[in-house]
């Protein structure tokens, strides 16, 4: 079942009370009902519709509601994710502080900064000078401290200073 799918069985308002029912603990139509205020035959309608749609699936105890099913369709929806590093534990750490293309935040262990700092060099050619501002501009795409970011770099002899002109070393 997809997102889209959960959200059409749930958009209509007795389905989604009839479900809360069940969810909260009503085992029988008769508790649904009681806890929902809607007629017997709506509540039968709308735990046929959620039995027939996987939502919730009845036994010889009653019905129960199936959680489950929201984390598999979001699950079903993310794309596939692409390592940032072939090796599997440098991938971890980077996959802990880059997201959609930014740095959230700065690692406070110094190995794990290291390995996001020779991440984000990979961004800049070598040989190549970059300017200050140009290399600040670059910089603030990743994270809005950049003169942070600029230091660590220069600091772990990734990017190499001379007039204010930066250069990748490896």
């Amino acid at each position: 079942m997809n997102a889209d799918q959960l959200c059409g069985l749930l958009a209509e308002p007795s389905r989604l009370r009839t479900y809360s029912a069940i969810v909260l603990g009503a085992a029988t139509p008769e508790q649904v009902a009681g806890s929902t205020g809607l007629d017997a035959p709506v509540v039968a309608k709308a735990l046929q519709r959620l039995t027939k749609g996987g939502l919730i699936t009845a036994s010889r105890e009653g019905f129960t509601a199936d959680a489950g099913v929201f984390k598999d369709a979001v699950r079903a929806q993310l794309p596939e994710r692409v390592p940032l590093d072939p090796d599997p534990a440098r991938d971890n750490v980077l996959k802990s502080f880059i997201r959609d293309g930014r740095l959230t935040h700065f690692p406070t262990f110094p190995d794990k900064y290291k390995v996001v700092l020779e991440y984000l060099v990979q961004s800049f050619e070598v040989g190549r000078g970059y300017p200050e501002p140009e290399l600040n501009e670059l910089l603030n795409r990743w994270h809005p401290d950049h003169a942070a970011l600029r230091r660590g770099l220069v600091d772990a002899r990734l990017l190499q200073r001379e007039n204010s002109v930066y250069t990748r070393t490896t």
